[in-house]
């Protein structure tokens, strides 16, 4: 009876052994396709030109879309995901240049224009809707001349008909 208790015992021990190897193996989670397309939206293809990795009908964009779902499942984030991408294929992968160099006249040189044309635009439309000056009196020397050349202009018409 003794040596039924403890072998009893023992077959509890190591029965508790497997169990916690069983649990320690969790299923390791699958990323949706939602999680895949959201990084993979953020790179170009490297193939075809001008083309989101994530709607790239291409094999070769197939097979980095299932490697971007790997890596998540392997628990890499966004940013070591688009770090690897870059390393393979260099920085025209990435669909957001990074803001450094000469990259980051992207982002200031277009407020910039906008602002430089809507003053010019301004500047103008002032000029246009400015008053022009009116002469003084009636009978200044505008009158004049205005009076001499209709007076030239119907001698020449009646020299000619």
């Amino acid at each position: 009876m003794k040596k039924l208790f403890w072998l009893s015992i023992l077959a509890l021990i190591i029965a508790s052994l497997f169990t916690s190897i069983v649990l320690a193996q969790q299923p390791v989670p699958t990323p949706s396709d939602d999680e895949v397309n959201h990084i993979a939206h953020q790179l170009y293809c490297p193939v075809c030109a001008n083309t989101p990795l994530d709607v790239c009908p291409t094999d070769a964009c197939r097979q980095w879309r299932d490697l971007i779902r790997q890596q998540l499942a392997q628990g890499w984030t966004e940013d070591q995901i688009k770090q690897y991408f870059v390393q393979q294929y260099g920085v025209r992968v990435l669909a957001e240049p990074p803001q450094t160099g000469f990259n980051w006249l992207i982002y200031i040189l277009p407020p910039v224009i906008i602002l430089a044309g809507a003053f010019v635009l301004f500047r103008a439309l002032r000029m246009w809707t400015k008053p022009v000056p009116v002469s003084a009196a009636p009978g200044s020397n505008q009158d004049a001349l205005k009076d001499e050349y209709v007076a030239r202009l119907e001698e020449e018409l009646k020299k000619r008909y």
